[in-house]
């Protein structure tokens, strides 16, 4: 899977994936909870990169003093919202309001996306922003923000 960033807006962004050939009923159904899924962690708090103890500490996690209130002092890190996910022949794609949420919640998906390569469907590339010139989109209608303004 090759992974390709183009004009990233993280207010409202288009997440690109083109298959090898035309996904099932039972692989679009699979793709469409993995960006729920995502979504609802993100929507959560989830993505927030200010508070990654376990992460920070590294191997050893046993009997880690964990700081209950080391996150009262970082910002809501929030997505905001998913649009529908849309498929067209090979291609599928989806909207995204990445809100507050921290850019960890791109690499996650990524690394959800590459092991979904290999264990369930083919996955040719993942374009992250930006536009496709084989299907054009209009304004979305949930973006908070132009991106003709």
């Amino acid at each position: 899977m090759e992974v390709r960033f183009r004009e990233v807006d993280p207010f409202n962004c288009w997440i690109w994936i083109r298959y090898s050939g035309v996904p099932s009923k039972g692989e679009k159904d699979y793709i469409d909870g993995i960006f729920d899924s995502w979504y609802v962690l993100g929507r959560l708090g989830g993505f927030n990169s200010e508070n990654l103890q376990t992460h920070e500490m590294g191997a050893d996690v046993s009997w880690m003093s964990y700081e209950n209130d080391d996150t009262s002092y970082s910002l809501p890190s929030l997505m905001h919202n998913l649009g529908e996910f849309e498929f067209n022949e090979c291609w599928a794609r989806c909207w995204v309001d990445l809100g507050t949420s921290d850019l960890i919640a791109i690499d996650i998906l990524i690394n959800v996306l590459k092991q979904m390569d290999v264990d369930v469907l083919k996955i040719e590339e993942l374009i992250i922003g930006g536009v496709n010139e084989d299907w054009p989109v209009e304004e979305h209608p949930d973006a908070i923000f132009s991106s003709t303004d």
